[in-house]
């Protein structure tokens, strides 16, 4: 009886063993949420019953930063630029009234700031601390919560340091009172830090002049220690040296490091970090590539910008100006990557995978579409079409190029690809032989992504009669208003697809009025 008994404890222990518990961890700016009690210290544009900020936009903030955090799923998320512990009551009471609850939250309350930074979280939170970065300079407190995850514990460091506008110092002012707290932990704790640190991965390299008051040393780099002999740390140096710390940045190709865009700028302002601990093998470690930047569609403009929120003639929209950032962890032991050398493909072959996790090489792609950030490519007259969303803006219409590509996707059953690396451009070619043909059936799934041009008919209730047939009707202009049974011609449009076969025409010179 022993032995079964015996026996059975150490099956039960061994199947428990490989039940790993997994935890997405993220954070993210979400834009100046206020609340609406006038407290004196709210920025201008802040003030309760005010032309910009009311009760009626409060809500409307309230359930679009509901949406982001409930699509992006993590069971951890660091925010900034809340107000207060009011209106983080308030985002937590609609987040429960949306259908994803975070039980647990904690937030800073800096005496000279308008905005704190918070954690909301589904695992209870153990401890919290503040760590007074001054006094003097109104620099925001950096928030400590301590978590347990299958009873190990775990510190996360939430900061908000100050902004571009303020000098180097200021920021190194914060990561030195942080990395004095961590060097008073335990040996070997276990810790993430992440939030807005106003810092690009690599500061050191990209500082401008008006910044550097500090003789080039910069806060995330050489106080936090995510470089070393003027080389980033990664998955391999941070072994190497007692407190070194590897940003999560780096696990992304260069093109798709960023979370935030100032007219054109791409910067990491928002940053994941970490030390080895969480990737020795012991305790919880990091799940290896996992680190992502959250950017579904909803979240840009259709012009490609960052779709931040605003309030004009009355009318409020958008989101925030800076993108989520997340990375996942687990209890299962960190895994070093296998490099799968880059492979080449065709598009062709693309549609038959759902994700890859490799990169892909395309060779002599031609591309047939264009608009700011999106375009359309196709390798061949028999080939297949295939979109590139977000990442398209140094390509150019009518030049074949060989191109990498690292991320692919279906976006209501339309498959794009999300992102890429120009490897080599080939040059100008002509490309009206890769149209599609006006003689086909445009709802056959293979057709999706084509180009099709010179098509007319008529238009009536959304949808375009061709050849005997009707079909969807998109205009990326929503002011295009069309007279039912307009005669049209179009021009050139995208054979699209949103849970349906659609013609997509993004601007107002892809068609032309032939009657009314």
């Amino acid at each position: 009886m022993k032995y079964i008994f015996f026996t059975l404890f150490s099956f039960l222990f061994f199947i428990s063993s490989l039940e790993a518990k997994d935890v997405k961890v993220a954070t993210y700016n979400v834009e100046n949420l206020f609340d609406m009690n006038h407290d004196g210290s709210e920025y201008k544009e802040y003030i309760p019953n005010s032309s910009s900020w009311n009760d009626k936009f409060m809500q409307k903030k309230l359930l679009h930063t509901s949406d982001v955090i409930c699509d992006l799923n993590a069971d951890i998320l660091a925010l900034q630029e809340v107000e207060n512990e009011n209106a983080l009551n308030l985002l937590m009471d609609t987040l429960t009234n949306v259908g994803c609850e975070y039980e647990y939250s904690a937030i800073t309350s800096t005496p000279s700031s308008a905005i704190q930074v918070a954690i909301i979280s589904r695992y209870p939170i153990v401890n919290k601390h503040e760590i007074v970065v001054s006094n003097i300079q109104g620099l925001r407190n950096i928030l400590e919560v301590e978590v347990e995850i299958d009873d190990n514990p775990i510190f996360l460091f939430a900061s908000h340091w100050k902004s571009k506008r303020s000098p180097e110092s200021l920021r190194i002012l914060s990561a030195k009172k942080l990395k004095e707290r961590i060097l008073s932990l335990p040996m070997e704790s276990e810790y993430i830090i992440l939030g807005d640190l106003n810092s690009h991965y690599k500061e050191f390299e990209t500082i401008e002049s008006k910044h550097n008051d500090s003789m080039g040393e910069t806060g995330i780099n050489d106080i936090l220690k995510t470089v070393q002999n003027a080389v980033l740390v990664d998955e391999n140096s941070i072994f190497k040296t007692p407190y070194l710390h590897y940003n999560l940045w780096l696990e992304l190709e260069d093109e798709s490091r960023w979370s935030h865009n100032f007219f054109g700028k791409k910067q990491t302002l928002d940053n994941i970090i970490i030390p080895k601990s969480m990737m020795d093998k012991r305790g919880v470690d990091y799940i290896n590539n996992s680190f992502g930047v959250f950017k579904p569609r909803y979240l840009f403009h259709e012009r490609g910008y960052i779709h931040r929120w605003s309030v004009k003639n009355g009318v409020a929209e958008g989101y925030s100006d800076h993108l989520p950032i997340y990375a996942k962890f687990s209890t299962k032991a960190y895994q070093k990557e296998v490099y799968l050398p880059p492979k080449e493909t065709t598009i062709s072959a693309l549609y038959g995978m759902k994700s890859i996790d490799r990169n892909y090489i395309l060779k002599n792609i031609k591309v047939i579409f264009k608009n700011h950030n999106s375009a359309i490519i196709k390798d061949k007259p028999n080939g297949r079409a295939i979109f590139i969303y977000g990442s398209a803006l140094k390509l150019q219409e009518g030049r074949a190029y060989d191109i990498l590509i690292s991320s692919i996707a279906s976006y209501n059953g339309l498959k794009e690809i999300k992102d890429i690396k120009i490897l080599k451009d080939l040059g100008a070619v002509n490309i009206k032989n890769l149209f599609l043909s006006s003689n086909v059936d445009f709802y056959n799934a293979k057709y999706q992504n084509e180009m099709v041009v010179n098509l007319v008919g008529i238009y009536k209730d959304k949808k375009f009669y061709y050849n005997g047939k009707s079909y969807p009707i998109f205009f990326k202009d929503k002011s295009i208003k069309l007279v039912d049974n307009s005669k049209i011609k179009i021009i050139k449009a995208q054979i699209g697809f949103y849970y349906n076969m659609q013609f997509v025409l993004w601007n107002r010179g892809d068609f032309e009025i032939l009657g009314e």
